[in-house]
């Protein structure tokens, strides 16, 4: 397919940068489903890149964290979902070359795709101008993202403060219910229902998974006891 000025006009729109080798780039944006050379290499070597770059950011960000709190830090920030929206925000599906099915499906917007090149575009950046163009470029797209992590005290999932709440006062686990599932296989909204039968409490959250769905209704549920709590002047973590 002839595509003008691609990827020039996307690198300089969207990540500031000038290539000096714009084949790079070429093959970054490339899916596997597309003829000629994909992503896939630049994936594996990008993937280690942003690894790094954010553990550099969050180690001189967060001094008094754990190990495991800044593992769970950076997986707020790099797993496949934040990595998808970032991709989004950057329009970068719309500049991928994919094959005829993966256009038919909508690859183009699909999480793990849009994931993944972004991970070759810092693959990318890093073999064309080295580890200080990708962190260059790398900061600005994710700083707001590190910015509004939660402290590393308040890493705890919310299906796990939720369990340890009632458990610490001798009440009943939540019970969770899936109460619908929307969405193509690929891209499934998942309505899941939480409940604390003891206290008459229920929420929904809704997510790209199960477990996801299932957090944000956990987390819904502490909110309300938070503020029941606060209005109790009880500490509710």
């Amino acid at each position: 397919m002839d595509r003008p000025g691609w990827p020039l006009a996307w690198v300089r729109a969207q990540l500031g940068y000038e290539p000096r080798d714009p084949a790079l780039f070429r093959v970054a944006l490339t899916h596997r489903s597309a003829p000629g050379p994909n992503n896939e290499r630049l994936e594996f070597l990008g993937d280690a890149v942003l690894n790094l770059l954010v553990a550099h950011h969050l180690y001189a960000a967060f001094p008094d964290a754990s190990e495991g709190d800044l593992s769970r830090l950076r997986a707020r920030v790099v797993s496949g979902e934040p990595l998808a929206e970032v991709a989004a925000s950057l329009q970068l599906g719309e500049a991928l070359q994919l094959g005829s099915g993966e256009l038919k499906t909508g690859g183009f917007r699909r999480q793990s795709i849009l994931a993944d090149a972004l991970e070759a575009v810092c693959g990318a950046l890093y073999l064309d101008g080295g580890l200080g163009v990708a962190e260059g470029v790398i900061e600005r797209l994710f700083k707001p993202r590190i910015a509004a992590l939660p402290a590393p005290h308040e890493l705890k999932d919310g299906k796990t403060r939720l369990q340890e709440y009632l458990q610490s006062r001798g009440l009943m686990i939540p019970r969770y219910r899936v109460d619908r599932v929307e969405g193509e296989p690929h891209e499934q909204i998942f309505h899941v229902t939480c409940e604390v039968p003891v206290l008459r409490l229920a929420a929904e959250g809704r997510g790209s998974s199960r477990r996801r769905a299932e957090q944000e209704a956990a987390e819904r549920i502490l909110e309300g006891l938070d503020s029941t709590d606060e209005h109790n002047d009880r500490p509710l973590r």
